[in-house]
């Protein structure tokens, strides 16, 4: 699990993602998910062709697991940069719908390309003002950026390593409750079993068949 989401991580960091998301008259949303942890910067660079009055919609929600909604655009064209800083530890989902507009229903290949770019904690920060701010050299900088990238994994990884704790503990704790309840099942039908016997031999006693 933990070279999953590091994997995620270094993708995230490394390029961006191409997409082409159809127009169409009820559209069905195309997610990108990424993860963030708590209190870290995302910053989502987008990049669209296309232009507004071209006949189709496109619309952006960005929608954590838990639920939040973080940003929202509308007929999104051209370059788009938002940002926010998530309160949770959490997955979170980037989505598109295109919208194709109804004196367009006869176009029917119409279709904007998405280039998709997230980038959280340490990518997402603006260190050409953190150089200025701190006077500091370009390799200075870029060592500074390793170093926060370097705690940033240390950081996911202690939190994979509390979630598997706990997920073991929860599933050790079904575990024994399913055991004690197979053993009072059994138990049970045992109790049945022999009090039906007795039953059955005390009715055929008395009926003189035994």
């Amino acid at each position: 699990m933990y070279w999953f989401y590091l994997v995620s991580l270094f993708v995230s960091f490394a390029a961006a993602l191409h997409l082409d998301v159809k127009a169409e008259a009820k559209p069905k949303p195309v997610c990108v998910r990424d993860f963030v942890q708590e209190g870290q910067l995302v910053v989502v660079n987008i990049k669209t062709n296309g232009r507004v009055g071209d006949g189709q919609v496109l619309d952006m929600k960005i929608v954590d697991s838990l639920g939040n909604e973080h940003r929202s655009k509308k007929d999104l064209a051209g370059t788009v940069k938002v940002a926010f800083t998530s309160a949770y530890s959490a997955a979170f989902d980037v989505c598109f719908t295109n919208h194709q507009e109804r004196k367009w229903s006869r176009h029917t290949e119409l279709s904007r390309e998405i280039e998709l770019e997230i980038e959280s904690g340490a990518a997402a920060r603006d260190w050409n003002a953190v150089q200025a701010a701190e006077k500091l050299k370009p390799a200075e900088v870029e060592l500074k950026k390793v170093e926060e990238m370097t705690k940033e994994i240390a950081a996911q990884l202690q939190y994979l390593k509390v979630r598997e704790a706990t997920m073991r503990d929860t599933n050790e704790s079904t575990n024994s409750r399913v055991k004690y309840f197979s053993i009072l099942v059994i138990l049970s039908l045992v109790g049945f079993g022999t009090w039906q016997i007795s039953y059955l031999r005390h009715y055929f006693k008395v009926k003189h068949i035994i």
